[in-house]
């Protein structure tokens, strides 16, 4: 089931890593660090451009990511982070 994103939430832009270039992080960013295009009201500045990484577009929202908190989605994707990290 596919969401609207839960506004003010901004988990996705904090919890995963992302290995490709940002603009204003040119190395990508680490797991739980907060990305540099996440604005004040936790929205991508980047959402529908064409300098959004292809990781940020394929991830999308749904009821077993977001759950009903940003905590739950914050605990979901770290989760899935440590489950898909190189050993």
């Amino acid at each position: 089931m596919t969401l609207a994103c839960r506004p003010r939430c901004g988990a996705c832009c904090t919890a995963p890593s992302i290995t490709s270039p940002i603009p204003g992080m040119p190395g990508g960013k680490p797991a739980g660090v907060r990305c540099v295009q996440l604005t004040d009201d936790n929205r991508c500045a980047l959402f529908g451009r064409p300098e959004r990484p292809a990781f940020c577009a394929s991830l999308k929202p749904s009821a077993d990511m977001c759950g009903d908190s940003r905590e739950h989605a914050i605990t979901w994707l770290a989760n899935l982070e440590r489950l898909t990290a190189p050993r």
